[in-house]
């Protein structure tokens, strides 16, 4: 697909960009991916297998489930007494055409020689004075 494709369709699809910091920060914590990665390859699952997959508190997934759903990452439907839980894949586009427009860009080495600065090919860590490296 092209840029010129992908960026009609970012500015198709693309949210505001507090509400797509807010899908990202739901994403930014390793239970939070490990319940996507579930959901994924199960399509649904009760709340107790989340917790048993996971390995942390119940209480502690939950939270984290609470988190996913305020973002409209995943949906619970409640089966009595458990609540079945799945992955909303739609909520998650907007940060995907967003990626995908970054990669398309890059592939095409439109984000290389910007004017302010070239990308380096590694990292660049600076130390702060007074701080000694190990």
């Amino acid at each position: 697909m092209q840029s010129t494709q992908l960026a009609q369709m970012a500015g198709d699809q693309l949210l505001n960009s507090e509400q797509l910091a807010a899908i990202a920060k739901a994403l930014a914590h390793p239970a939070r991916i490990q319940i996507i990665q579930l959901l994924l390859a199960r399509q649904s699952c009760i709340g107790c297998e989340i917790t048993d997959e996971v390995g942390l508190a119940q209480s502690t997934v939950s939270e984290h489930l609470r988190i996913l759903k305020a973002a409209g990452i995943v949906t619970g439907a409640l089966e009595r007494p458990r609540v079945c839980y799945s992955l909303n894949a739609t909520s998650l586009m907007p940060l995907a055409v967003l990626l995908n427009t970054v990669f398309a860009q890059d592939s095409e080495d439109q984000l290389k020689g910007s004017i302010c600065c070239v990308p380096a090919s590694e990292p660049h860590i600076t130390i702060p004075r007074g701080v000694q490296s190990s």
